[in-house]
This record gives structure tokens, sequence and C-alpha cells, in this order.
């Protein structure tokens, strides 16, 4: 499994481009917002990677971000999604935009998406919502290979300690958002959100 390139841009012509990686040209497709962070073709870019083997092809989908390509991947599991439906979604939406969209059971939202009708809509949020263990409201820090770690923030931190307890990350984000405040450190948040949960605001 090919979990990621590190390489030169050669081409970029939406959805595809060309990363020339050690005198190997590697064809991918890419969501539009992928192509929006991409610089100019010569320089190196590092993508996240999922691999297709077909019986009559071998297809390579790029992203700039690994939660755009856990994304993508979930996406592929929903009945009547494949590849293409899954880029488009990710071309017209942000991982954060489409987190809402299942927050908030935005159908119309989604039907502005090309190939989405209103039961592939309705699909998507029964079948996603309960799926985004990492897609949560608050957007996580992703680095390239090889990079530092970014600090996580205490909103972070709180919503991942809450999912790691069990509660749905649509119940975690949503209980985090309404006790966080900029002075608070992750485990007044979390003891806030806590009480909240357990309907005891006070």
């Amino acid at each position: 499994m090919i979990a990621y390139l590190r390489g030169r841009l050669l081409e970029k012509r939406p959805p595809a481009l060309v990363l020339d990686v050690q005198g190997i040209g590697y064809e991918l497709e890419a969501p539009m917002t992928t192509f929006y962070d991409l610089p100019d073709p010569g320089a190196e870019v590092v993508l996240h990677v999922h691999f297709v083997v077909r019986e009559d092809a071998q297809l390579l989908y790029g992203f700039n971000q690994q939660r755009q390509r856990d994304l993508f991947r979930n996406l592929l599991k929903v009945a009547g999604v494949g590849p293409r439906v899954a880029l488009a979604i990710l071309s017209t939406l942000s991982a954060e935009d489409f987190h809402s969209c299942m927050v908030g059971e935005d159908i119309d939202r989604l039907t502005h998406v090309p190939g989405i009708g209103r039961k592939t809509a309705q699909r998507l949020i029964v079948e996603m919502r309960d799926r985004l263990l990492k897609e949560v409201d608050v957007p996580a820090a992703t680095a390239s290979p090889g990079a530092a770690t970014a600090p996580v923030s205490p909103v972070q931190d709180a919503v991942s300690a809450l999912i790691s307890l069990g509660y749905k990350p649509v119940d975690a984000s949503r209980a985090v958002r309404n006790v966080a405040a900029d002075d608070l450190s992750s485990e007044e948040i979390i003891r806030g959100a806590l009480r909240a949960l357990a309907g005891n605001p006070a």
C-alpha cells in the first residue's frame, strides 16, 4: 500500500496531476481542494495517496491532507458513491463543510454536488454521520510526513478525549463548542462538556 508520495510536481491538469518521484512519473487524480493548495510546477510536494487496483486499471488519488484522504476512503464505503462522486464531494466541500452537512443534515447543500441527488444525500447522512470518528468540526492539525507535529489546541484535545470515552463525534463536538473559551484548559473544557452531556450544565 502506498501511503504518500514525495516528489517534484510536473503537471497540473485538473483533476489530474503528474508527480516525478526519483525519475518515475506518477499520474494522480485529486479534488480541487487539493489543487487550490498546490504550488507551481517544478516545486516539491508531498501527497497522501489512495491506491486502487481494478481489473482494467491501477489508479492513484492524491490529497494534500491526510484527513481528506481518510474522508475519501470513508465515502467509498457508501453504496452508490464511487471515486468520481467522492472527488466531486471533496472538490465542492472542504472536510469541515462536509462534516457540518452531516451534523446539520443539510440535504440541500449536498445536492449541489454534481452526481448527488436527494436519495444519495440522505444515504450519505445516514451512513457517514457515525463514521466520522476523526472528522470533527474543529480542523485537525495535519502535517506532511516527516514534519514536526503541530501542537493540539485545548478544544481539539477535549473533543478527542470525549470521543475516546465513547461519545459520538457529533455530540462531543457540540458539547465542547458550547463550553469552550479562550482562557480554558482542555481539562476544564472536558469537565464542562461532561457535565453538559450528563444533563447537568451547572
